[in-house]
């Protein structure tokens, strides 16, 4: 007799699982990514991401409403990310970022936003931080654009690099919401607070997430979630790449329940 997802995840020790039960507003991170040590509640849920609310009083900004917006294919959605005006990122951008890799990926890492070189080069992720994630890619038999698409929570550079503001990540939510419906992916990987806030909202401390297992909604589609550092953190904190690489293995073993869960139907 096949197992169901959640008693699957239970016997490799995967659990527990985090059902999404109320999404709610997304929470300002703070400028540090050192993670706080209240442990979230391992019977808190979750609910499935929903437009934040932020979103909604900003909605005369939005070039296309989200609405809209859920209904663009890639050439469409690429476009209104390059003339969103949606909120204050886009007056010092040289361009947005929207992301790269394959458009039907399995994985899906989602990171904070573009840094200077991002900007210039129009792809996420690239220098020291993008040669780290390139190696912790490789490190788990992964790499860039091969059934790996990558995407940040802003499209545009804050300036300094600093954190995304609530606001900012609202109003580009609905583009990461409409790319997660396009790419259908089988696993989520969130790289840092700034990502964790835009996709699971104000959900608990990064040092508590790490270890269990998110879920996010999309319509009837449940995609399981695994929270790591970013990689510029890791930079930073080198002790911390012992703790990214557990989360990692994790990801992969994940990925292979989800897939057998899959295969046995």
């Amino acid at each position: 007799m096949s197992l169901s997802p959640k008693e699957l995840l239970e016997e490799i020790g995967l659990s527990p699982l985090w059902v999404l039960r109320k999404r709610p507003q997304v929470a300002r991170p703070s400028a540090g990514e050192a993670a706080e040590e209240v442990p979230a509640s391992e019977s808190a849920l979750v609910e499935s991401p929903s437009l934040p609310e932020a979103v909604a009083a900003s909605a005369e900004s939005l070039p296309q409403s989200s609405a809209c917006v859920a209904q663009m294919n890639w050439d469409e959605l690429r476009k209104s990310i390059a003339e969103c005006r949606a909120c204050g990122l886009c007056a010092q951008r040289k361009q947005a970022v929207p992301g790269v890799g394959d458009e039907q990926a399995s994985w899906l890492f989602i990171g904070e936003g573009p840094g200077a070189e991002e900007d210039a080069r129009g792809e996420p992720f690239v220098g020291q931080a993008g040669k780290l994630l390139d190696a912790m890619l490789a490190a788990i038999g992964l790499a860039r654009g091969d059934d790996v698409y990558i995407a940040n929570a802003v499209k545009c550079r804050p300036p300094g690099n600093r954190t995304p503001e609530t606001a900012e990540m609202a109003a580009c939510f609905p583009f990461l919401q409409r790319q997660i419906a396009l790419i259908q992916p089988k696993l989520i990987v969130l790289l840092g607070r700034a990502a964790v806030n835009s996709v699971l909202g104000d959900s608990g401390s990064l040092a508590g997430l790490r270890g269990k297992t998110a879920v996010y909604r999309d319509g009837d589609r449940e995609i399981p979630v695994v929270v790591t550092y970013h990689p510029a953190y890791l930079l930073r904190n080198l002790p911390d790449k012992a703790k990214a690489w557990e989360d990692l293995c994790r990801a992969r073993a994940l990925m292979k329940a989800v897939r057998e869960t899959q295969r046995l139907g």
